[in-house]
């Protein structure tokens, strides 16, 4: 039957991931008599559509869940999304916007409404995208973050480290997004390296008895928050500033008095050593505030303008308040100078909004106690970070963690259940109805209605529910000892970035020795991200990132997902370059053109076999490589194990084997041959489906008709063998000689078809024996012979110490040939003087490992060789 003579990606991939799909091979039921494998997709975002670190992370994924699933494992790999509540409310809001609404004129009810609309009508619009990779998910199993069973175990975690002491309220100073208008954790703050100014300010003494006013000048980068100063505060031990002791300055413009206090925080070297004391604007100005009583004056708006309590700017948005202050003081004069310094700039996560530090009343979960055995179980490998480079990040992370500010100022996300009295009291509970008979209780006022009661606005933090993942998704709050949580958990292997190392994948650890008292899964692979050229992270601000879809288009999903992982080692940076999926791309194509040689040979059942020892070396090879490649997996070394097999294939089976064992031009080969080759080729195939699920499908389907489930993604993964190594290295040799010989036909213009005679000079000749057959026909050789003395008139080279005579008589211009001979002698005069000046150094000999100077010597003893080969042949012209 005849082929395509282009591989057709389009046509395949479809195909094949329909016919997966309607037989079940992606669905997973817990099964006694199987080992399970169990791989938790990290919940794309709602809002999300695929972007280069989706495909890295996903291609990563799906080969892990390939192979498990060939290895006889029952295979899970659950997918999902994530609710995301400040993208995805950022989002609703500005679809609403554009309708003419405002969110402020609905009610939470109603907006939530929409919310639902937008989530069902675009929410799954990325796992849609993954179906285009390959990705062989469980798409049964699918969860949402905030269905449901999810969001009840969200509202039962809370209620649950309430209850034990490990969530409270509080006023604290936490980031907050002037976009977003909610609070931030620490993780979810971008710093960004940027060029700052600061401003140099004139604060007036307060009668301090001089006929003419007197200064103070204060270094700040923020001159629209002095309305909110509070004092200014000096080093005790700065001798400029002993006669201001117990005095007081006027704020700049507003005339406002406040206090010089004395407090060795204050750095006598950096800035004016006088520094504004803001509470309310400034973290360590807050600790300042709290240890000097001082009082604490927010002049910010939820949404970063200037409230009332600032008296000057008042509506004003804080960068426009800041233009206009630095504007007005020059003209009063206060102005001293600004200067331009490098700084970082804090950024929200989601909206890229410049953060600001602001006291807020929100709830926050003790993180010291549940972060011990976090910390610890992966200090001692009981799970496994790859590559192990982060363990000190991570440790150092852990070992000062901070609580997590866990509530949201927004609607979408699940609500805080707290429920608060008349009185301000409040109580927790999971549901209204529970609140109410707790709060009659802890009032006794057994008169209390429901509509007494008012929940807390804010909703949880989208991590608060992600952090749950791993168990949530089999119900493991739902139903404790269910048969799905207790068969697939904990899971096997997370696949994830390491920007999340802390507030997801440690959070997750937490929850697993928190809530099951065992760890969530047992290998942590943390990617790269994916760079441009220039080094430059991949994003759509930037324009430097192609869209994926785009890519699958035009190289085929299999030559992407190669392109993504041949230069993506675990945790370094993968620098992306659209050669590497056209390489990709080529590699499918070089499989095909091999298979339909395959396909295209006519069989003769009467013909011997003449091709043992080519079928006998490959498979050698393919075990040897095999060897490696499963060593690659075990130490997640995705992408070298992948280039292992595209050696394999490449180099191996397509230039070699094949070359070694194809029939001549229209001749038939003989059916154990071909039989043989068949076999070798499905082992090929199943290590290379993980990574190249479609085309090895194509061709496995297409090689041999095959039962209705006889398909390649579940057929068996290759076991370990033996391997000749003897056979492999007389391979080796043999290709080198080949290449040898090539290289001659190249430099002396020889044509291809024109045949050789080969003499061989070496004291044991057996192991060359059974090669004889592949050496004549890969180097188109007439005659081999094995002989004791050099052949005159020929040309020689030596491989592995053994010296192969081309007699050269009526093929060459012997004046050129003893040109180059000439030079080449002399070139292998320098190197071995080179090495014996290396082994005359008593130092050198003395001091290196025994390794490296065997190394030496047998440069020594080759080079020695080739000039007498040289010499010989330079004689024989």
């Amino acid at each position: 039957m005849s082929i395509s003579t282009k591989y057709n990606p389009k046509e395949v991939e479809k195909k094949w991931y329909d016919s997966w799909m309607q037989r079940g091979f992606f669905h997973s039921e817990p099964n006694p008599s199987k080992e399970p494998y169990t791989i938790v997709i990290p919940p794309p975002n709602v809002t999300g559509v695929l972007h280069m670190g989706h495909m890295l992370n996903n291609t990563i994924q799906d080969v892990l869940i390939r192979r498990a699933r060939m290895q006889g494992k029952e295979a899970c790999w659950v997918p999902g999304t994530d609710h995301a509540s400040i993208a995805t409310e950022a989002k609703v809001v500005a679809m609403l916007k554009e309708k003419g609404i405002n969110k402020k004129d609905l009610t939470r009810e109603e907006f939530l409404k929409y919310a639902w609309e937008w989530k069902e009508k675009y929410g799954g619009i990325i796992l849609e995208q993954l179906k285009k990779l390959g990705a062989s998910c469980d798409w049964d199993r699918t969860r949402f973050t905030m269905e449901d069973d999810m969001s009840a175990a969200v509202i039962e975690v809370f209620v649950d480290l309430y209850r034990k002491g490990q969530i409270y309220r509080g006023i604290r100073m936490v980031n907050w997004d002037p976009q977003g208008k909610t609070a931030l954790s620490d993780e979810e703050v971008v710093p960004k390296d940027t060029m700052a100014k600061m401003y140099h300010l004139n604060y007036e003494v307060v009668a301090d008895g001089a006929a003419e006013p007197t200064y103070i000048t204060v270094a700040t980068s923020r001159p629209e928050t002095i309305m909110a100063d509070v004092a200014v505060a000096v080093n005790p031990n700065d001798e400029r500033y002993t006669h201001l002791h117990g005095k007081s300055v006027r704020i700049p413009l507003l005339g406002k008095v406040i206090p010089i206090i004395l407090d060795e925080y204050v750095s006598i070297d950096f800035g004016t050593g006088a520094l504004k004391v803001t509470p309310a604007h400034d973290l360590n100005d807050y600790e300042l505030g709290q240890k000097h009583k001082l009082p604490t004056i927010d002049i910010l708006n939820d949404d970063g303008s200037l409230n009332e309590q600032a008296q000057l700017y008042v509506g004003q948005d804080r960068f426009e308040a800041r233009r206009n202050i630095v504007k007005d003081l020059k003209e009063a004069g206060l102005l001293v100078k600004v200067e331009e310094y490098a700084s970082v700039l804090q950024t929200s996560e989601r909206t890229g909004a410049v953060i600001e530090p602001r006291l807020s009343m929100q709830w926050f979960c003790k993180m010291d106690k549940m972060a011990k055995p976090a910390l610890e179980a992966v200090m001692n490998d009981e799970i496994r970070l790859h590559p192990p480079k982060f363990k000190n990040m991570y440790r150092s992370w852990m070992e000062n963690v901070r609580d997590w500010c866990v509530s949201r100022q927004l609607w979408w996300g699940q609500q805080i259940p707290a429920y608060y009295l008349p009185d301000g009291s409040f109580v927790v509970a999971t549901t209204a109805e529970e609140a109410l008979k707790l709060a009659r209780k802890e009032s006794g006022n057994e008169n209390l209605q429901p509509e007494d009661l008012r929940q807390d606005e804010d909703v949880l933090d989208t991590w608060f529910s992600s952090w749950l993942w791993p168990i949530s998704v089999f119900d493991g709050f739902k139903d404790p000892d269910n048969k799905d949580i207790l068969y697939y958990y904990p899971t096997n292997d997370l696949v994830t970035a390491p920007e999340i190392l802390f507030f997801w994948v440690a959070r997750m650890i937490m929850a697993g020795y928190e809530f099951r008292n065992e760890l969530p899964f047992k290998n942590v692979y943390l990617t790269g991200i994916v760079r441009d050229a220039q080094g430059r992270k991949m994003s759509k601000s930037l324009g430097n990132s192609p869209d994926p879809l785009d890519l699958i288009d035009q190289y085929g999903a299999d030559g992407v997902r190669a392109g993504m992982l041949f230069s993506s080692p675990a945790g370094n940076d993968l620098l992306f370059d659209e050669k590497l999926v056209e390489q990709g791309r080529n590699f499918s194509n070089k499989i095909w053109n091999a298979y339909r040689l395959i396909k295209g040979w006519e069989v003769d059942e009467s013909l011997p076999f003449p091709n043992e020892t080519a079928v006998k070396w490959f498979d050698s090879r393919f075990n040897e490589a095999f060897v490696q490649i499963e060593d690659h997996f075990s130490k997640f070394r995705i992408s070298d194990a992948l280039l292992a097999v595209y050696k394999l294939v490449w180099d191996d089976f397509c230039s070699n084997y094949l070359e070694m064992i194809k029939p001549a031009y229209q001749q038939p080969i003989d059916k154990q041959t071909l039989d043989k080759t068949v076999k070798l080729l499905e082992k090929v195939l199943k290590v290379l489906h993980p990574f190249m699920p479609f085309i090895t499908e194509e061709i496995w389907q297409d090689l041999k008709v095959r039962k209705d489930k006889e398909f390649l993604i579940v057929a068996p993964w290759p076991k370990k063998d033996k391997f000749d190594k003897q056979i492999i290295e007389t391979m080796e040799v043999v290709l080198n000689v080949v290449g040898s010989v090539r290289n001659i036909r190249n430099s002396k213009n020889i044509p291809n078809n024109k045949q050789l005679d080969l003499y061989i000079k070496v004291m044991k000749h057996d192991h060359y024996q059974p090669f004889l057959g592949v050496m004549r026909k890969l180097a188109n050789l007439n005659e081999v012979q094995f002989v004791k003395e050099s052949i005159d008139g020929a040309i020689s080279f030596i491989v592995a110490g053994d010296e192969f005579f081309i007699p050269m008589e009526g093929n060459i211009d012997v004046a050129a040939e003893r040109e180059r001979l000439t030079k080449e002698l002399e070139y292998t005069k320098g190197f071995l003087a080179s090495v014996d000046k290396k082994l005359s150094n008593e130092r050198f000999v003395s001091g290196a490992p025994e390794a490296v100077i065997a190394n030496e010597r047998k440069k020594k003893a080759d080079a020695e060789a080739k000039i007498h080969a040289i010499e010989q042949s330079l004689a024989a012209l």
